[in-house]
């Protein structure tokens, strides 16, 4: 089976979930006998030089990009807003570059799937009418207008909850505008396609999780032995992630503090801003871009994801649980994973629920590695980007035989 995938950001370095998701299963894809096929915008905020890849990215016959700035322009954002039914959120993804490209390769290869990493490559679906006879399928990361409503939600500046009202609602329309354009809609979460299902969309779907390459994490269970630790790590040019860790070193830390003094929080993260570096607290110590995610995961016992908004499902928490790490999140953040408070993770909402299973945690350092360990082996079971695959596989084979 001959796959093209379109993606709006180039899926390497693997520090991201987005990066994760592409390219574990564009992997396993491979594993399976698949030809893939990568063509990329390569953006200004997450360029990466293609020449500089390392050997073992060689899962992809043919890999293009097409650079593109996509930074949010303050005039462009206006003019956007003033006019009628315009979503920002995609048009900063258009470029008539990538479309000639995406034609190019189109007419050049007989392809049977064209995958769309994310709604802001629907732009492009007309060209793949176009050109080619492949089957058009909508990989939905998230429900991409769920998490802004989320993050509005939680504005409390009056001005800027108004702008991003109206830039979300252009967006759930235009994401129900397209929802009619899909072959098959693949889902990360069984929730998110029930939305979508919600939303309009009528058509053939399936479910397709974030799934860990297993073999690649190694978990350290040494931490355990040591005094508690907390880590943080996200992409922290992603506004959820931004919002919930402030969130979080204001309504949660100084009463961890308080009731806990030697304790330490450690955080990483790519592109981090320049707020975080100046706050002085203590038990603090900013990081910032680290050379392995795993190393500095399996530094710490446990892993702090304290989400107030987003979608779909978060692989940076499959990659702790891959770890063998305790993982302390929102409701919000184990959206789409099927484990159990105090099984395979624990689960807290508000600050006291945060500070108590904190509490916890350092009383019951036993039950806490005996908790890692659980979590490991559920991602072992249910989230194997190989077994992911698999499924993904089988909708694609009775999408390509309806089509002949």
């Amino acid at each position: 089976m001959k796959i093209l995938q379109l993606c709006k950001k180039f899926p390497y370095p693997l520090k991201d979930g987005e990066s994760i998701a592409v390219t574990s299963l564009s992997r396993s894809l491979r594993r399976l006998g698949c030809e893939i096929s990568l063509l990329a915008m390569n953006t200004r905020k997450h360029y990466f030089p293609v020449d500089q890849l390392p050997p073992h990215f060689n899962h992809y016959k043919t890999v293009r990009t097409v650079a593109i700035d996509n930074r949010v322009k303050p005039w462009a954002a206006f003019k956007s807003l003033m006019s009628e039914g315009d979503s920002y959120h995609i048009s900063r993804f258009l470029s008539a570059d990538y479309e000639r490209q995406l034609k190019t390769m189109l007419q050049a290869n007989d392809y049977d799937i064209v995958q769309l990493e994310t709604p802001y490559l629907s732009p492009y679906i007309p060209v793949v009418r176009r050109c080619s006879d492949a089957a058009v399928v909508m990989r939905a990361h998230n429900v991409e207008h769920e998490i802004w409503e989320r993050i509005s939600a939680n504005t409390r500046f009056g001005p800027k909850r108004w702008y991003l009202n109206k830039l979300t609602e252009r967006l759930r329309r235009y994401e129900i505008q397209q929802l009619g354009a899909y072959d098959l809609l693949a889902a990360i979460t069984e929730r998110d396609l029930a939305y979508f299902r919600k939303m309009g969309y009528d058509g053939k779907a399936t479910v397709t999780p974030i799934g860990i390459e297993s073999s690649r994490y190694e978990p350290d269970f040494t931490s355990y032995e040591q005094p508690l630790s907390l880590s943080f790590i996200g992409s922290l040019d992603w506004m959820p992630n931004q919002e919930g860790l402030r969130w979080f070193l204001e309504h949660v830390w100084p009463a961890l503090q308080q009731r806990h003094p030697g304790l330490k929080l450690h955080v990483a993260g790519r592109n981090t801003p320049s707020w975080l570096y100046r706050l002085n607290m203590r038990g603090l110590q900013v990081e910032g871009e680290v050379p392995s995610a795993a190393d500095f995961i399996n530094q710490h016992s446990l892993m702090v994801v304290p989400l107030l908004s987003g979608s779909g499902m978060r692989a940076k928490i499959l990659e702790g649980m891959a770890l063998g790490k305790a993982v302390l999140t929102t409701s919000i953040g184990l959206e789409g994973i099927a484990a159990g408070h105090r099984k395979e993770v624990l689960v807290a909402d508000t600050p006291k629920a945060f500070v108590d299973e904190v509490s916890w945690a350092i009383k019951e350092q036993t039950q806490l590695c005996q908790l890692g360990k659980a979590a490991r082996q559920l991602v072992l079971e249910r989230y194997d980007s190989l077994e992911v695959a698999r499924r993904l596989m089988k909708a694609y084979s009775e999408l390509t035989v309806e089509a002949l």
